[in-house]
C-alpha cells in the first residue's frame, strides 16, 4: 500500500505526496505537518524529523502518511538522477518531541478492534504500510545519505523496530528499549527479527523477542545495538558534533553502511512474509490477550497524560 499524505504548505496550497505525485523541488521546512516537526540545517547538512503527536505516540496511519511524505521528498530531491548533485543533506535524523518517549509502537486499539472483528485484511494492511516505511528507512530512501535514530526516552515494540531500521542508533542514557509484545501472546512482526539479526546473533535476537524484557540504553550499547550513548539532553548536540567530526570520512562511512546492507540484505519480501505471520498470529489471540493489549494502551495513555500535565506546569 502507498500512503497518500495531504499536508499544507506555508503558501496555503495542498501538496500530495505519494508514488505518483512526488513533492515538488521545494524546501521541506516550508511544509507544515500536523504530527511531525521537520528542520533542515543546511550548514550541518542534517535533516531533523521529530515525531510530535498529540495523543498516544504510536504508529498511526496519519503519522505514517506524514513520514512517507518526508521520505518521498528526500528520494525525489536527492535520489533521483535528475535532481542529483545537491550536497546540503548528508544525514537524516529521526527523533521525538514527546517528553520521555520516542515511540510506543503499534496502534493497540486498532489491533484490538481488528482482532475482535476477525478482520485479517485490516491487520495485514496496517502491517504492510509499516514495513514499507521500515524498508525505506533501512535503505536510506535510496539517497546518498546516512540515517540516524535519536532515542530520547522509551522506544517500545514498533518504536524499537523503527529505530533498528536506521544506520546508526544514538540514545540518551535514560532511554529504554524493548519488545513487550509477548505479554499479550504476540511477537513484533514489523522488522524486529530481521533488523535485530543484522546487529546481534540470531539466538540472542530470539531471546529478546520471547522474553519481552525492557533494556536500558546502556545495556543495549554494551550489546552493540545502540551505536552511540550520550548523556541526557545531549543527543542533538552529540549528533551535530559527530557529523562535524566525521565530515571528511562521510563517503567512506556511507559506503560501509551500504556494504552492510549487501552483506546482510533484508528484502521487502522478507519483511512482508514475516508481517503476514504476525497478522495471522494476531487472529489467534484470546479475549484475555486482547484485554491485556487494551490495558497496556490504557496505561500508556495515562502515562502520556501525566507527562503532558507536568510539561504544561
Amino acid at each position: 500500500m502507498v500512503f497518500h499524505s495531504r499536508v499544507k504548505g506555508n503558501d496555503g496550497a495542498r501538496h500530495v505526496f505519494d508514488g505518483a505525485a512526488l513533492p515538488a523541488h521545494r524546501p521541506i521546512a516550508d511544509t507544515s505537518f500536523e504530527e511531525l516537526i521537520v528542520r533542515h540545517d543546511v550548514q550541518d547538512k542534517i535533516l531533523w524529523c521529530f515525531m510530535n503527536q498529540r495523543g498516544r505516540p504510536a504508529y498511526t496511519y496519519s503519522l505514517g502518511a506524514e513520514v512517507q511524505a518526508v521520505q518521498d521528498w528526500i528520494s525525489y530531491n536527492y535520489a533521483l538522477a535528475a535532481n542529483s548533485g545537491r550536497d546540503d543533506l548528508r544525514y537524516f535524523v529521526c527523533g521525538s518531541k514527546t517528553p520521555g518517549i520516542y515511540n510506543l509502537g503499534g496502534d493497540l486499539r486498532h489491533f484490538a478492534e481488528c482482532i475482535r472483528n476477525h478482520d485479517l485484511k485490516a491487520m495485514q494492511k496496517y502491517a504492510e504500510t509499516c514495513v514499507r516505511m521500515q524498508y525505506a528507512n533501512s535503505n536510506a530512501f535510496d539517497a546518498p545519505i546516512i540515517t540516524m535514530a535519536l532515542v530520547q526516552g522509551d522506544a517500545l515494540g514498533g518504536g524499537f523496530e523503527h529505530a533498528l531500521a536506521f544506520d546508526i542508533i544514538v540514545a540518551e542514557r535514560s532511554a529504554r528499549m524493548g519488545l513487550p509484545e509477548i505479554i499479550f501472546n504476540l511477537f513484533p512482526g514489523m522488522g524486529a527479527y530481521s533488523f535485530l539479526s543484522r546487529r546481534i546473533p540470531r539466538h540472542q535476537a530470539e531471546k529478546m523477542i520471547l522474553e519481552g524484557r525492557i533494556y536500558s540504553a546502556e545495556a543495549l550499547h554494551e550489546m552493540g545495538i545502540v551505536d552511540i550513548l550520550v548523556d541526557d539532553g545531549k543527543g542533538e548536540q552529540a549528533i551535530v558534533d559527530y557529523c562535524t567530526k566525521n565530515k571528511r570520512r562521510f563517503e567512506a562511512e556511507r559506503a560501509v553502511y551500504r556494504a552492510r546492507r549487501i552483506s546482510k540484505p533484508i528484502s521487502l519480501k522478507e519483511l512482508m512474509d514475516i508481517t503476514t505471520i504476525w497478522a495471522e498470529t494476531a487472529m489467534t489471540l484470546s479475549d484475555a490477550d486482547v484485554r491485556k493489549m487494551e490495558r497496556l494502551a490504557d496505561a500508556q495513555e495515562r502515562r502520556i497524560a501525566r507527562k503532558m500535565k507536568l510539561v504544561r506546569k
